[in-house]
């Protein structure tokens, strides 16, 4: 159903959950002090004032307290969806009738409608992108240059959305200023570590109730997103093996403890497969063919393509959902492939994405990223630019503070020595 209001247009599933979101927002909040101090300084110094905002994110109550923000800020925000599972209902209810912020979002929208809602959020004309792989920024490169010139610059902060950006750099097309907020070292390091790896096993455990210790968990890929994962899943118990392209987080893996396998030879091994790569079909036939029967697929990247979810369905005599979120392919050889998520988010699709605590510094970079693009308005190259360093480790700091935890600082002598060739053995 799409809700209305006399107030402001937007499409959202229902505005009578408005008052589950505000409570669960107001509980995230307790646990993102950082993005609050950030947003109290806004709410002062408007630094967006003025100018108006597009941000495509997962509608969370952590992303809430984004938007909320920026709009204390000064900006014309207006939020849609970036995957079609990872809505929250009542929080996007509550952001449209507590906070007069236009969100287009509803779970379980289908392409259609998610393609519709990128197109409005180009008609709002955007100052300023606020991106989640990249969607938003690749349709007004594809379909609306016209528009390039109101724009001061984006901000991406995953993965998949920072390889898209680089293409398009490579390419010629990317003509305006992008800032690589996933790269800072409060992001990656927090939210894709901790962060996911917490939060998608979390999804998995509610999609199927499954026990993991005792089972062979195969995380593909040993990026940031995978080592959390694989340290989490070791951490209920399982077996876990990785499978990996780059030799040198193969070895990575191999000293933390993981065995290494390419997927050929993981396929018929694996419980539970879990895709963390940011790229296609790392899960295909060849590996969907020999897997055991009953084997569990998600993914945790960014898009459902990890799979290869259309040769899989040519191979299913049957499709059925056995749970929420769970879907069981009874194929031509006899076997069964159980997807979690429709091959999605998992983290996001069957659970609440991740922790406020780590998404508290993810946001403050988001935050602040969107200030130095208005700081530096007409000063930055067109192309990928990342976080300043005192920024994020001024992130840091605000987290230590607020957490109660102290670190030492350098004496005089300490700064001198580190700043002098003269002093040997």
């Amino acid at each position: 159903m799409t809700a209305t209001s006399p107030r402001l247009k937007h499409e959202v599933k229902d505005l009578g959950l408005a008052a589950l979101g505000r409570q669960r927002i107001e509980w995230a909040g307790r646990e993102m002090p950082v993005l609050k101090q950030i947003r109290d300084r806004f709410a002062i110094e408007k630094p967006f004032a003025g100018l108006r905002l597009v941000a495509c994110a997962h509608i969370t109550t952590e992303t809430a307290h984004l938007a909320i923000a920026l709009k204390a800020g000064g900006a014309d925000a207006l939020l849609i969806a970036s995957n079609p599972l990872s809505t929250q209902d009542d929080v996007a209810a509550s952001l449209v009738l507590d906070h007069e912020i236009p969100v287009f979002a509803q779970k379980g929208e289908d392409n259609e409608t998610y393609n519709r809602h990128v197109q409005i959020a180009l008609d709002h004309r955007p100052n300023i992108i606020v991106d989640d792989g990249s969607d938003v920024v690749a349709t007004l490169i594809q379909e609306r240059q016209h528009q390039i010139a109101d724009l001061i610059g984006s901000t991406e902060e995953t993965t998949t959305g920072i390889v898209r950006l680089r293409a398009m750099f490579r390419e010629g097309v990317l003509t305006f200023p992008a800032v690589n907020v996933n790269d800072a070292d409060t992001k990656h390091f927090f939210d894709n570590r901790y962060g996911t790896g917490q939060s998608t096993l979390d999804g998995i455990i509610r999609a199927t109730n499954i026990l993991l210790a005792g089972k062979n968990v195969v995380v593909v890929g040993y990026g940031w997103c995978g080592k959390g994962t694989a340290l989490r899943a070791r951490g209920m118990g399982a077996n876990v093996i990785v499978t990996e392209i780059d030799p040198i987080k193969a070895i990575e893996a191999v000293m933390d403890g993981f065995r290494v396998l390419p997927m050929a030879k993981a396929a018929p091994e694996g419980d539970i497969f879990i895709t963390v790569t940011g790229n296609k079909h790392v899960i295909r036939g060849e590996h969907f063919d020999v897997m055991k029967d009953g084997a569990i697929v998600c993914n945790s990247g960014h898009f459902d393509l990890e799979l290869d979810l259309k040769y899989l369905a040519a191979q299913a005599k049957e499709v059925k959902e056995v749970r929420p979120f769970t879907e069981e392919y009874k194929l031509k050889n006899g076997k069964s492939v159980v997807v979690l998520g429709q091959g999605r988010l998992i983290n996001l699709a069957a659970a609440e994405g991740h922790p406020s605590a780590v998404m508290d510094m993810s946001f403050a970079n988001q935050a602040l990223a969107c200030e130095f693009l208005v700081k530096n308005k007409g000063k930055l190259a067109p192309g990928l630019h990342s976080i300043p360093v005192e920024v994020d480790q001024e992130i840091a700091r605000l987290k230590l503070q607020a957490i109660g935890i102290t670190i030492d600082s350098l004496t005089a002598d300490q700064i001198e020595y580190i700043n002098s060739w003269t002093s040997g053995t």
